[in-house]
């Protein structure tokens, strides 16, 4: 099996004049850009699963970006966990998947470069008896989450778990929890989209991680950081 740096349409990206010049050669072409870095576990598996892609699909124009030593690509496109995946035509925005999610990134560049692989569409019959699931209520999904704020005394929304954090902003404050050796449980945030929208308005805060303590919100990964050094996280769990 051919080595991925041998493949002619897969690239290390190096700086953002590299990938504005790869992207601007052929604004017809499909791009995939893998947003990834090196201490993410499901990075390693995903990056598999592009390099696969860039061997099937020749027309594909593959771009690897290492999140953290190219922030200024990344935040460009708003990353904020990775892996995640941008695909683009030229530089209009075709989709977007962030998680290990293979089967969603294969589907979606099958259909994007109409290949044999594309997920057939469905039906009319399929989606006319497709039962609905029942809408969850403003008030359901309020109680809902303040069950899940009260779980345990110290609870930490995150994207990830703390033995596999999806961003760096959670792994930083995962360490700083465990060097203050916090006992906390977790929620991971990409397993429930309308947990992750919904906190950022019950708790008027739009970034993740998000630290609770006795069922109350207290910050992100800077405040905690700043409750750390002035001992006020250690006072407020004593």
């Amino acid at each position: 099996m051919a080595d991925a740096t041998s493949l002619p349409n897969f690239y290390d990206v190096t700086s953002p004049e590299h990938f504005q010049g790869l992207l601007s050669a052929d604004l017809n072409r499909v791009s995939l850009i893998n947003f990834w870095a090196p201490w993410a576990a499901p990075c390693a598996q995903m990056n598999d699963v592009v390099r696969e892609l860039a061997r099937k699909y020749s027309q594909l124009l593959v771009l690897q970006v290492e999140a953290e030593s190219q922030s200024d690509i990344a935040e460009s496109f708003e990353i904020d966990s990775v892996p995640s995946f941008i695909i683009l035509r030229g530089h209009t925005l075709l989709g977007r998947i962030a998680g290990a999610d293979a089967v969603a990134l294969t589907n979606a560049i099958a259909t994007h470069l109409r290949g044999p692989s594309a997920p057939a569409p469905l039906s009319h019959t399929a989606q006319a008896t497709a039962a609905p699931e029942k809408a969850e209520t403003q008030e359901e999904l309020d109680a809902r989450l303040r069950g899940l704020m009260n779980q345990s005394r110290v609870v930490l929304f995150m994207k990830g778990s703390p033995d596999r954090p999806q961003c760096g902003f959670s792994r930083r404050i995962v360490a700083l929890l465990r060097a203050q050796s916090v006992d906390f449980s977790h929620f991971d945030i990409y397993t429930d989209e309308s947990v992750r929208s919904g906190l950022k308005v019950l708790n008027n805060w739009p970034t993740f991680p998000q630290l609770i303590i006795n069922g109350e919100f207290v910050g992100g990964l800077d405040i905690v950081q700043e409750m750390v050094e002035n001992g006020e996280l250690k006072e407020l769990l004593a």
